[in-house]
């Protein structure tokens, strides 16, 4: 929200569109009021998870501004991105947990907790088409070729194979 009301105030075109409950709403929606920008920022309640892949073709793009808490860091990275990246939204993470891993060369990483730089990246994506256009298509193959079901499955059969195997011993 800060990063938006960053971007508002320079004059770019931005609309935000958080989905989810969760106990920081009323402190978002109260922030979205300080920075005037509550008509910018729309807040959409939890949704089945069935239901996301319409939203995400809504987007264009997806920011992932995740912070590690003392007793919290993100381990994957929220499902929402690989989802963002397979249906061809480029994804913006923070440098959080394993969120740059998750993303790689597939979309933009900023610094964790750095409200500049994520305004500066998302403007990025808003004015170089080509750009944009470039994460789209990374985004997508790179969710298509790691994170489908069939490739998660593969991968757990082959570690489940390789466990039961017998170690092998030179004679």
């Amino acid at each position: 929200i800060r990063a938006a009301a960053l971007l508002a105030n320079t004059g770019d075109p931005i609309r935000v569109r958080i989905i989810g409950g969760g106990s920081e709403r009323a402190a978002l929606e109260t922030l979205a009021r300080e920075l005037g920008i509550a008509d910018r920022v729309t807040f959409v309640d939890q949704m089945p998870s069935v239901e996301m892949p319409a939203q995400y073709h809504t987007f264009d793009v997806l920011a992932v501004p995740s912070r590690t808490l003392p007793n919290w860091k993100e381990q994957f990275g929220p499902r929402a991105t690989v989802e963002a990246m397979a249906s061809g939204v480029p994804v913006i993470g923070a440098h959080s947990g394993a969120i740059p891993d998750v993303i790689a060369d597939a979309g933009l990483i900023f610094p964790e907790g750095d409200v500049n730089a994520l305004a500066d990246t998302i403007r990025r994506l808003q004015h170089d088409a080509a750009l944009y256009t470039d994460y789209a298509e990374r985004g997508r193959g790179r969710a298509l070729a790691l994170y489908t079901h069939e490739r998660v499955a593969a991968l757990t059969v082959d570690i489940y194979r390789a466990l039961l195997e017998p170690a092998i011993t030179p004679a």
